[in-house]
């Protein structure tokens, strides 16, 4: 069972026995600016950001910088978890729920898509989050690594500076560090402020139709997480009446052949750079990488495998991925390949 701290004070005494250590890496953001992005690991050397400042935000009216914790927790329809009860029931302490599927384009007929400014805006401040703030976004203990890149990415395509991932919280928990669960306080809401989307880090269905037809394939390529059986046709989607198969001229890259099955960690660099080349993702940094999968959330753990395994260059989200893909052409157009591996 994961230790649970029932007071502040509590929190603060788990937090001098544990240290995180946060790895450094430059992320080129959709080819456009770098930024810097942070990958904590768990138990390996002195802590550069304690588990205080992470467990405990100050309040608004505080001059401490605050580091809040982000779940960003989402499951595929056909689990029996939710994003909002594994919140509920175990949790960083101080954390808030980042609902993927609430936080999204409000008129859009494909699930989660990216929201709209304004929609975006408003849901950080009923998160009671400042343009300021340190968000440190995880997921659930049962995934591993699974969604929070894909939330830590919509934060970053609105413009949100400090932006990290937690790797993982199926380790933070392994490791005994402090989890609570039950009822969530409120929190204070805030004005955000106006926010503009970047639109460089998304791809559109017209921009992969587009390079399905007519595209160098020298020049990009169109990577797909979902599993290998979805990708080739032979298992089914998720979600009922949706054909399986893959783009043409895709390739297969299941996002779970990056993470460690045991400890839900991304998988060391040069492991996760072996398994990217032998799946024949290129290394030429001149070659754009425009990422795919069910609905987009796992893509941009592979986006993030890219980054950590130091093969850089541009790429984009395809925001609809595959939901939207099968639903907008059909097999006999050709858009839509099966094949047998």
């Amino acid at each position: 069972m994961p230790h649970t701290s029932s007071s502040g004070t509590s929190q603060r005494q788990d937090a001098t026995a544990f240290h995180v250590l946060i790895l450094t890496f430059i992320l080129f953001w959709g080819g456009r600016r770098v930024e810097r992005f942070f990958l904590f690991l768990f138990l390996v050397g002195e802590e550069a950001v304690g588990l205080g400042a992470l467990t405990t935000n100050p309040p608004l009216t505080s001059r401490t910088p605050r580091t809040i914790p982000l779940c960003a927790s989402w499951f595929l329809p056909t689990s029996p978890h939710t994003g909002s009860a594994v919140f509920a029931s175990a949790r960083i302490p101080s954390a808030r729920f980042f609902d993927l599927d609430a936080i999204k384009h409000p008129s859009s007929p494909y699930p989660h898509m990216l929201p709209t400014p304004t929609v975006f805006s408003a849901a950080m401040g009923k998160l009671g989050i400042t343009k300021e703030d340190t968000l440190v976004v995880y997921d659930s203990a049962e995934m591993g690594t699974f969604s929070a890149p894909r939330a830590a990415w919509t934060l970053k395509v609105f413009g949100h500076e400090k932006v990290h991932v937690l790797d993982s919280f199926k380790a933070w928990v392994q490791a005994g560090l402090p989890v609570e669960g039950g009822e969530v306080k409120p929190v204070e809401e805030t004005v955000y402020g106006d926010v503009v989307m970047e639109e460089g880090l998304v791809a559109g269905f017209e921009d992969v139709k587009d390079w399905a037809l007519h595209g160098d394939r020298g020049r990009v390529q169109v990577v797909d997480a979902r599993p290998n059986g979805r990708f080739r046709g032979v298992d089914p989607e998720p979600r009922p009446g949706l054909p399986s198969g893959h783009v043409p001229g895709s390739i297969s890259m299941p996002f779970s052949k990056l993470v460690d099955p045991a400890t839900g960690k991304l998988l060391p660099a040069a492991e996760l750079r072996d398994v990217l080349v032998k799946a024949g993702v290129s290394e030429d940094q001149g070659v754009e990488k425009v990422l795919m999968c069910g609905t987009g959330v796992t893509a941009v753990v592979v986006d993030t495998a890219l980054e950590m395994a130091g093969i850089g260059g541009k790429r984009r989200v395809y925001d609809g991925s595959w939901t939207e893909w099968a639903q907008r052409v059909t097999e006999d157009s050709g858009l839509i390949v099966k094949s047998d591996k």
